[in-house]
């Protein structure tokens, strides 16, 4: 067989399973289409999204998912608030700063986080945080935003650290040796030069961070209260979109209108997680090119 056939055949190979995968993702796509649009025959789309009324086994029904847009919204912006300057200083001291001891032990550690099943975080987060929070502030239950938004944020971090870490790594070591001729500090070269040039990456790992814990099932269904209600505070029970999927799913008759309402919310979801998406591809590319003109 010549070389410029298995070539040939090589790339056959990629191209079929690269069209499988695309086949799959737009079949399950069809399918969440075509389940979730029939409840709009039923309700409105604005009073689908924007309703908080969300009582789909009542005589009539409700099917407002404002309260669970809302919800998911609170839990990951504080998880965000918590993850993001956790995951991105930490992938700046392993990167830049870490003794190569100090390094061995910590990469792994913070990888190993991810590698946790969430299902273990949210037993913890009912069995130990939930108590404690409820002891503690004096609070009806812990079971609430606080309590979701802490564990979301350490589901979240390896994630940030992980992928700022490799954009730290890929700025060119040309740039470091050139800042420190010139007579920059470690601290100086970092926040000027480090930094700026892998901000295109550390933007993606934020935003993918986020993504992750809007999307995330097990702990918000385990520890979020799941009340849903536009909460007052943030010791407030919440039901984020993926946690009332997980919940109702098993119960809501096929075909139902509570079945439809449930497909219509993954498909929210899936736009809202999308988003995420194009947004760290945008501001990928953005950065890319901030990082460039500031070098």
């Amino acid at each position: 067989m010549s070389r410029r056939l298995k070539e040939i055949i090589i790339k056959n190979v990629f191209l079929l399973v690269a069209l499988v995968s695309i086949i799959i993702l737009a079949l399950i796509i069809i399918f969440l289409f075509s389940e979730g649009l029939p409840i709009f025959n039923v309700v409105s789309v604005k009073d689908f999204l924007f309703g908080t009324e969300w009582y789909p086994t009542y005589d009539p029904p409700e099917f407002g998912i404002g309260a669970l847009i809302f919800g998911s919204f609170v839990v990951t912006i504080f998880a965000s608030v918590l993850a993001v300057p956790l995951g991105v200083l930490s992938a700046i001291y392993i990167a830049e700063i870490a003794p190569p001891l100090i390094k061995e032990i910590f990469k792994p550690v913070i990888e190993l986080l991810a590698g946790l099943p969430s299902v273990v975080l949210g037993f913890f987060g009912m069995a130990v945080l939930a108590p404690w929070m409820q002891e503690t502030f004096d609070l009806p239950t812990g079971l609430n935003i606080v309590n979701a938004s802490l564990l979301l944020a350490l589901m979240a971090v390896p994630t940030i650290s992980s992928i700022s870490e490799d954009a730290l790594y890929s700025v060119s070591q040309e740039f470091k040796e050139a800042s420190y001729a010139l007579g920059a500090t470690r601290f100086e070269t970092i926040t000027r030069i480090i930094v700026p040039a892998a901000l295109s990456g550390i933007s993606t790992a934020v935003i993918l961070g986020m993504a992750r814990a809007i999307g995330e099932t097990m702990v918000v269904l385990m520890v979020a209260g799941g009340a849903a209600a536009i909460p007052e505070s943030i010791f407030d029970s919440v039901r984020p979109m993926p946690a009332s999927i997980a919940a109702e799913m098993g119960e809501a008759p096929f075909r139902s209108d509570h079945y439809h309402a449930l497909f219509a919310t993954g498909i929210v979801l899936f736009f809202l997680t999308l988003g995420f998406n194009l947004i760290a591809d945008y501001v990928s590319h953005k950065f890319k090119e901030v990082g460039s003109a500031t070098l």
